[in-house]
């Protein structure tokens, strides 16, 4: 027969873990982080920043820029993952779900690095409707193909896909919005770098303040078809070798990295666009390259009166990405994990 301190122990037992269940239910998994602004310029604005590729590390580089952007800002932002819905950590390779989509309902600026997506519908359609809404966009590398809908392609939004052949969305989301869709690459991948060569016709533009040396390990992409009323900022010139020091490639022609263009949607808003074809963590590690997209994001919204003569683009704490690669990305890392200590 068991004791009173017995009994008196099992019960704070239960109870305990009752407690601890309960505490659980009522707080679910944290799948974004979430930066408050401080004091800023951007005080009042919310930035939600989607990151959602297999290769290039932007679940690295994207809460990175939100911290510069939130901290020395003022933006309020929110980041966004692709999520292994089974365990919440975050999974690049899931092509198929990135939950918080809903926070684009509340954005003022969306800041994208997206590849290959097939979203089901109840996620896609915040995108479709932040396009409707005529908000700006600051998209970066694999956005260009940012969707593929080859599970469904009798998807209402399969005409998002880059590779879309219907002439009255040609190229998909990439072409049709950020001017230009996946072509291939230009340099070498993974043996050349992009040295950016400042367009001298734009070396005025706002968003270049500040911005004197970029050099980035990725290659160059083939981009062929610029709507007429692109601004091209930067050109992009093969290294060979993939150290900053490493000498031009003179046997390749330059190609367009960065560029400033609009978007009309369905209801005949316009809205601004900046996209360019660098931004690997890894390319992040140039100043100025993190300067340029602090820049286009006040450009973005219209605030470039406001951009300094040179941006405040030093990371908060530690950044140190690794290398890009498929299936490279550090695995069990959740969004809880980025929130600032």
């Amino acid at each position: 027969m068991k004791s009173n301190n017995q009994i008196t122990s099992f019960l704070f037992c239960v109870v305990v873990i009752l407690t601890i269940s309960v505490s659980s239910y009522a707080q679910p998994m944290q799948q974004w982080v979430r930066y408050e602004g401080k004091e800023g310029p951007g005080k009042g604005k919310h930035i939600v920043f989607i990151s959602a590729e297999e290769e290039y590390r932007s679940e690295e580089s994207l809460p990175m820029m939100a911290k510069i952007l939130s901290q020395r800002n003022g933006f309020t932002c929110t980041v966004i993952f692709a999520i292994d819905p089974k365990t919440g950590a975050i999974d690049p390779n899931n092509q198929t779900n990135i939950p918080g989509m809903e926070h684009l309902q509340k954005a003022d600026l969306l800041f994208m690095c997206m590849r290959f997506r097939e979203l089901p519908d109840d996620q896609m359609k915040y995108f479709v409707d932040y396009l409707q809404s005529g908000k700006p966009i600051v998209a970066l590398r694999t956005s260009t193909h940012a969707f593929l809908y080859s599970r469904n392609k009798e998807s209402v939004y399969a005409k998002y896909s880059y590779n879309n052949k219907n002439m009255e969305w040609n190229g998909g989301f990439g072409r049709q919005v950020l001017g230009e869709t996946w072509i291939s690459h230009h340099g070498v991948h993974g043996s050349e770098g992009t040295r950016g060569l400042i367009n001298g016709l734009s070396a005025s533009h706002p968003i270049l303040k500040g911005v004197k040396d970029i050099w980035g390990p990725t290659d160059v992409y083939t981009v062929t078809g610029l709507n007429p009323n692109t601004n091209v900022l930067l050109h992009g010139q093969s290294t060979l070798g993939m150290t900053a020091e490493a000498p031009l490639s003179y046997a390749k022609s330059v190609m367009p990295v960065a560029w400033t263009t609009s978007y009309k949607n369905d209801c005949g808003t316009t809205a601004r666009i900046f996209a360019t074809t660098m931004g690997a963590s890894i390319d992040l590690l140039s100043a100025d390259l993190r300067r340029l997209l602090i820049n286009a994001s006040y450009w973005a919204l219209e605030m470039e009166g406001l951009i300094p003569e040179e941006s405040d683009a030093e990371t908060i704490g530690t950044y140190e990405p690794i290398m890009f690669g498929f299936d490279k990305f550090k695995k069990g890392v959740k969004p809880a994990d980025y929130n600032l200590k």
